[in-house]
């Protein structure tokens, strides 16, 4: 029996693996897993998605943000290159949605051997770039950023910079990015939060992901306009775009914002 073990900081996941489907290396090794939670996407031996939970990421990733924003006509994804994001996105029936990924084999692969993406990534338009490099010289506005990226290594550690963020706050309405575990990866999740500020209004939100880090996972919610959540009104919407959600409901997306006491305690040190 044959297991994929990711260690963090003295405490391990564990998934059963029945096979190899591919490797590569190159910008990034990715590797996809067969196992005993759907496939599985490995990117530089940390675990991006399983079949069994990735809507558990990417439905709350990707609603949030959008619900929040009347109409939704412009979306910008950064990262992403498995899908999921796009996916999701599209329910919103936005006018257009960009894609900006930095390596084009991980949309491969997830094309051609996953396909969370149920087409999707066919029906957008997908921009083979650095997103640090697209946002310092974008010059277009977009009503929701979404930022779909991996754990913080050498090749996605500069979009937890300030001056992505600060590029970010620039030419996004709303702004949205995954922000680790705040309980196994408390160093990342703080950095994400320090560097976040020129977004003058930020709200960190919570989801429950089996296959991440301690299970707990946090998301920076940022814009430039105050961040209203009128239950009421995110209903109405959610009912008009008739949107078809496996996790994700208001009454999930007004309690993600409802935080741990420890946890309030590190927020309040950089968000006022």
């Amino acid at each position: 029996m044959e297991w994929f073990v990711e260690k963090h900081n003295g405490t391990g996941f564990m998934v059963k693996i029945d096979k190899k489907i591919f490797e590569e290396e190159g910008l990034q090794k990715i590797e996809i897993f067969s196992t005993s939670l759907g496939k599985m996407l490995v990117i530089d031996g940390k675990i991006q998605f399983t079949e069994a939970d990735e809507k558990f990421y990417h439905e709350m990733l990707v609603h949030v943000p959008m619900i929040m924003h009347p109409n939704p006509e412009k979306v910008l994804i950064i990262g992403g290159g498995d899908g999921g994001a796009a996916r999701e996105a599209i329910k919103h029936k936005p006018r257009e949605i960009k894609m900006v990924e930095i390596d084009e084999k991980v949309v491969e692969a997830c094309k051609k051997y996953i396909g969370i993406d149920e087409n999707a990534l066919d029906r957008i338009e997908i921009i083979y770039e650095d997103g640090i490099e697209f946002v310092k010289k974008c010059e277009e506005k977009f009503d929701v950023i979404i930022v779909d990226g991996s754990d913080p290594d050498a090749v996605s550690k500069p979009l937890i910079s300030r001056e992505f963020y600060h590029n970010c706050s620039n030419i996004g309405e709303i702004f949205v990015t995954q922000s680790q575990s705040p309980f196994l990866q408390k160093d990342y999740f703080e950095k994400i939060l320090k560097n976040s500020s020129s977004f003058p209004y930020r709200k960190i939100y919570l989801s429950h992901i089996p296959s991440y880090p301690s299970g707990m996972w946090s998301f920076l919610l940022a814009s430039n306009s105050k961040l209203e959540m009128d239950k009421k009104e995110l209903l109405k919407r959610y009912k008009n775009r008739k949107i078809k959600t496996m996790h994700y409901n208001v009454d999930l997306h007004m309690a993600s914002f409802c935080l741990p006491n420890w946890l309030i305690e590190i927020v309040k040190k950089y968000v006022k």
